[in-house]
């Protein structure tokens, strides 16, 4: 089983964490029917991570429950770092702490939207091309000039970091993990479920 640990916030955007716990828990559940429903819940298992254990006030005013507050490192094998308005959470020292703490142990630590900027400020874009939402590249670039910002992409895979555009080009990234980490056939057969374009 890989441990997908998805980070949720006052103000996060819905599809940015939303999305990517759809491809993922999808994704289980085609392997497991393929595999006669015995190891549905052992491929992929979700959690929405947060800084306490009160609801989380998503944009659009919808309100979500974590499943845990901020796990000890080594305990997860996919971060999931999404975006929305990043600007309370991202002087959260405690949060930008355990992002470089998780990212250490974690097989891969990604971001969709803003949430590279939380990403950046952990100290994990030193150095790489990195993507976030149009609207923000410019802001990116300007806040931590030791990455660089690649425009009209989906998202960029640096091996150990991935960053995704904006809202829905986080379900792009997540097939593509799941590409990475189960296979192509299980990649495009969750694109299927799902009934989505998958952007490649």
């Amino acid at each position: 089983m890989l441990s997908v640990g998805i980070l949720v916030f006052d103000d996060v955007e819905i599809l940015d964490f939303s999305g990517p716990y759809e491809v993922f828990s999808t994704a289980a559940r085609v392997h497991g029917r393929s595999n006669g429903n015995h190891a549905a819940a052992n491929l992929f298992q979700c959690f929405l991570v947060a800084p306490s254990m009160r609801p989380v006030r998503a944009r659009g005013g919808m309100k979500v429950l974590p499943d845990c507050v901020l796990l000890p490192s080594s305990e997860l094998d996919v971060l999931l770092v999404p975006g929305g308005d990043v600007t309370a959470i991202l002087n959260d020292d405690a949060v930008i702490a355990w992002i470089a703490a998780q990212s250490l142990a974690a097989v891969i630590t990604a971001s969709v939207c803003t949430g590279a900027f939380l990403l950046a400020k952990a100290g994990l874009l030193d150095g790489l091309d990195v993507t976030t939402h149009w609207e923000d590249q410019d802001d990116l670039q300007s806040s931590f000039p030791a990455l660089t910002v690649k425009r009209d992409v989906a998202w960029i895979d640096c091996g150990k970091v991935v960053t995704s555009g904006g809202i829905s080009a986080g379900v792009d990234m997540s097939l593509h993990l799941v590409e990475r980490l189960a296979g192509a056939a299980l990649a495009a057969a969750t694109a299927k479920q799902m009934e989505y374009r998958w952007l490649q």
